[in-house]
């Protein structure tokens, strides 16, 4: 392909320098005072192989850019892994359908043109001042068509953003330099935690709210996200220091993480990823995700694996898990004496219940995260 685009290059190098070569002679019968029949022997010749040249530009430029499209195949997506994920799709392929069409036929016309009225002898130019009906076609048309687009996009944008269904799994993703951090729900209550940024230290890295006990059994994890196949996924998403923003290929799912700003995203994801190792004939797929958002020097590290399963697969290893109260112990001494009784049940037996001591606990980050106790639930 390198030496393609070089050849290419030299080629229209070459061309270049003879249009200049031959409009510098023309410019020196002009300048010399050569009759109109001199300028037309020089320039005649030129004229018509450049008229030429631009059927010859077109058709060469067409073959090469389907050759390029079909070889580039091989690298794109698979079909994607989600509802929303193919109806994105659809309309990717739809526009690029209509943009191709419309850049097609105008740069056919273009071309042709060029050709076609190239400068003959004894022809003159016809001067077309206007013609509303044809004005009021070129415009009208694309205005619709375009309304029509952006109408389609909009739909599939607000379905995404909007509530998601009320068996929907709620999951927090925390973006911070260079990591995610992953927040569940307990199993006890099903629901997801207040939390404060200014509660962030060393321990407490997405600010959990130990004042509200909805947070008591909420669980965490920074190795990989699990969620279970067939089941919308709500996606809550925040920023604990600067802009990053989520991104699930194979789900087609995009979302900026914003400091200060949570955003949310819901899904369902219909192919676990076994089946898509088998679709894809690879045993080592797996779903990634990513950071699209150049977030700092480590940006390049911060990446996740999603793991979909069945929802048996799902509830064995939630089970598996310990809240983020069982592996912290201490920070029961934060819980209100009025919530102790009900966080206590998290508390292994022979953990203490000592407050983390201040040469640990790092300070909450200026501006990051969202407001405080900002609610999830």
């Amino acid at each position: 392909m390198v030496y393609v685009v070089g050849l290419l290059s030299l080629v229209f190098l070459v061309l270049a320098i003879l249009v200049l070569t031959r409009l510098t002679s023309i410019l020196k019968g002009v300048n010399a005072g050569d009759t109109t029949e001199e300028i037309e022997r020089i320039g005649g010749t030129g004229n018509r192989v450049n008229a030429f040249l631009f059927i010859g530009f077109f058709v060469v430029g067409a073959i090469a850019v389907a050759w390029s499209f079909l070889h580039a195949r091989q690298y794109f997506l698979p079909e994607a892994s989600s509802p929303h994920g193919r109806h994105t799709d659809g309309l990717f392929w739809l526009v690029m359908a209509i943009i191709t069409i419309a850049f097609v036929v105008t740069n056919a016309l273009l071309f042709f043109f060029a050709y076609k009225y190239q400068y003959r002898k004894g022809h003159k130019a016809t001067y077309y001042p206007e013609n509303h009906k044809l004005e009021l076609i070129w415009t009208v048309i694309p205005a619709v068509v375009m309304a029509l687009l952006v109408f389609t996009g909009w739909r599939a944008w607000r379905d995404i953003t909007s509530e998601a269904p009320e068996n929907a799994l709620n999951i927090e993703i925390v973006g911070r330099q260079f990591n995610w951090e992953m927040r569940y729900p307990g199993v006890d209550n099903n629901k997801l935690g207040n939390y404060n940024y200014k509660l962030i230290d060393a321990n407490n890295v997405i600010g959990l709210d130990l004042e509200d006990e909805a947070s008591f059994d909420d669980v965490t994890t920074s190795t990989e996200m699990h969620i279970p196949v067939n089941r919308p996924v709500l996606l809550k998403i925040r920023a604990r220091d600067v802009l990053h923003s989520v991104f699930i290929p194979h789900m087609r799912v995009k979302m900026d993480a914003v400091p200060g700003m949570p955003t949310r995203f819901w899904f369902i994801a219909d192919k676990t990823t076994d089946e898509m190792r088998n679709e894809t004939g690879n045993p080592d797929f797996k779903y990634e995700i990513a950071c699209t958002e150049v977030c700092g020097q480590g940006h390049f590290s911060m990446r996740t694996t999603l793991v979909v399963e069945d929802e048996e697969s799902y509830n064995k290893w939630m089970a598996q898990q310990k809240p983020w109260l069982t592996k912290n112990p201490d920070y029961l001494a934060r819980v209100p004496d009025k919530l102790k009784a009900k966080a206590a049940k998290y508390i292994p037996a022979d953990a203490g219940a000592q407050a983390p001591s201040d040469s640990t606990a790092a300070p909450a980050e200026e501006g990051a995260g969202a407001a405080p106790s900002a609610a999830l639930r």
